[in-house]
């Protein structure tokens, strides 16, 4: 997992005096320290003045920018300084270039990591110095359109470059109404495996976006800082140090509250507390030993025992046999029954017959209901059973009949039901009164009232019944065995997503 990283961003706030510009990387260095579970970063602004202001407007007072900028300027030296306090207090560097000789002198300097301004997004021939190094990127984008992000992020991405793109508003500072945080959602899905960052310009006070922020997946942030003394004060949108450690704190407190993406196991407390409230499983009548219990066996109420099966584990999927006889009004409890879950088994069933239909190229109807069969259970279907999908079942009825490889359909007829099978796919044998038919696709074979048929697929097959109406009480079977099975079938709806 990617460690947080949190990014000061000093811009012009060491006020053009390196001593004043130490005292805040150090302050800040103080303010973060205890949260061992970030990383942390210090940003310098570059800009190389003498070719970045325009002649014709420098030294004017009029110009706002100009004005901060030449009342700023720091030598190369002095930055330097700056630097060497950074590296001294363990932050990576990191500096925002706006013209290429900046690249120049962030090469020079070997500054870890360089940030590209939402104003500089699509500054390409600044981009195109940028890119001619192996530094991470961090770019924020403020302002820019989508396809401008993705053009931006393909230049880079196509260059193999570390890239991280960070949310931003370049409103200073930036009201609640206009955080938009949810796009670091949008951004997340745009750009998987590009790292994706908040860099935040609302009220230094404010802790709430940044807790917001990293739920919804940030691990980069980014916040303007100084350090107010009585010859400094700070403008409306830079940190204090005392600012800044409630930013970090509740950073940390987002994190714990949003914990892992993996799927814990309930704590013992949690665990209690769910089952003392749930309905459990109670015997509506005496049930002898080695009986299998269904719907009508059984109620369900509050409260629960110790040891009593609850509402929740009782399921289709589920089958509870007695082990010992069971009285009607008791508690039915876990260790009177043999339980049995053929969820799996019945999942292994539905990706079976899938993949049967798809080697057969065999469309079916989006909600065509799926019936298995499982004649002497789900733990003898491989040997026993079939798949049935109902298309229609009305006057006439049509219906898909699927066999993995293996299978047989035990004996059967019917006394209301007549019934002309057409083989789709495969093979299969059936035997009509004992007697044995070959059939594979294109084949049709009607079975007519009253005579005794099973099937059997070595292959695997799938054939189209075609019959009059389907009755459910219509099949019998020359096993007594299994008419005498009133849990023989597995019905499901949703089965083909």
């Amino acid at each position: 997992m990617t460690r947080p990283l949190f990014i000061f961003e000093m811009a012009n706030n060491h006020m053009g005096d390196t001593a004043h510009g130490v005292a805040l990387i150090q302050a800040m260095h103080a303010a973060c320290t205890g949260f061992d579970e970030f990383d942390f970063a210090f940003k310098l602004q570059y800009r190389d003045l003498d070719s970045f202001i325009h002649p014709s407007f420098k030294g004017r007072d009029d110009v706002k920018y100009v004005k901060r900028f030449e009342e700023t300027r720091l030598s190369t030296a002095q930055f330097q300084t700056l630097i060497d306090a950074m590296r001294e207090c363990g932050f990576k560097t990191m500096c925002t270039p706006f013209d290429e000789k900046s690249v120049d002198l962030i090469e020079a300097q070997n500054i870890e990591i360089i940030k590209i301004a939402s104003c500089s997004l699509t500054d390409w021939p600044l981009l195109e110095r940028i890119a001619q190094n192996d530094k991470p990127i961090v770019a924020s984008t403020a302002g820019a359109t989508p396809e401008e992000v993705d053009n931006v992020a393909s230049f880079f991405l196509h260059r193999n470059k570390q890239l991280t793109l960070m949310h931003c508003v370049a409103e200073y500072p930036t009201p609640d109404a206009h955080l938009h945080i949810a796009r670091i959602d949008a951004l997340r899905r745009r750009y998987p495996g590009v790292r994706i960052g908040f860099s935040t310009h609302e009220a230094p006070q404010r802790i709430e976006p940044v807790m917001l922020a990293l739920a919804k997946g940030a691990t980069a942030f980014e916040k303007h800082v100084g350090l107010p003394t009585e010859k400094y004060a700070l403008n409306a949108y830079s940190a204090n140090p005392e600012q800044v450690r409630a930013w970090l704190e509740a950073a940390r407190l987002a994190q714990t509250m949003c914990g892992s993406e993996a799927w814990p196991a309930a704590t013992p407390d949690e665990t209690a507390s769910l089952e003392s409230l749930r309905r459990a499983v109670f015997l509506s009548r005496d049930v002898a030993a080695g009986e299998t219990l269904g719907e009508a066996d059984v109620s369900f109420a509050f409260p629960p025992v110790p040891g009593q099966i609850s509402a929740n584990q009782w399921s289709k999927y589920n089958r509870f046999t007695a082990r010992q006889p069971l009285v009607a009004g008791a508690p039915l409890l876990a260790a009177q029954v043999d339980a049995v879950n053929q969820r799996a088994w019945v999942l292994a069933a539905v990706t079976a017959v899938r993949q049967l239909l798809a080697a057969g190229n065999i469309v079916v109807p989006g909600q065509s209901e799926l019936e298995i069969s499982h004649h002497y259970g789900m733990e003898r279907f491989a040997e026993y059973g079939l798949i049935m999908m109902t298309v229609v079942n009305r006057e006439y009825c049509k219906k898909l009949i699927a066999m993995l490889p293996g299978q047989t359909h035990p004996e059967q007829y019917h006394e209301k039901k007549e019934e002309t099978f057409v083989i789709l796919h495969g093979r299969m044998t059936i035997w009509l009164d004992g007697a044995a038919i070959e059939a594979g696709r294109g084949d049709v074979i009607t079975v007519h009232r009253g005579v005794r048929h099973k099937f059997h697929s070595a292959e695997g097959v799938v054939f189209e019944e075609i019959s009059s109406t389907h009755h459910a009480n219509d099949s019998f079977y020359t096993d007594p065995a299994i008419n005498a099975n009133p849990q023989r079938k597995t019905l499901l709806t949703h089965w083909l997503s």
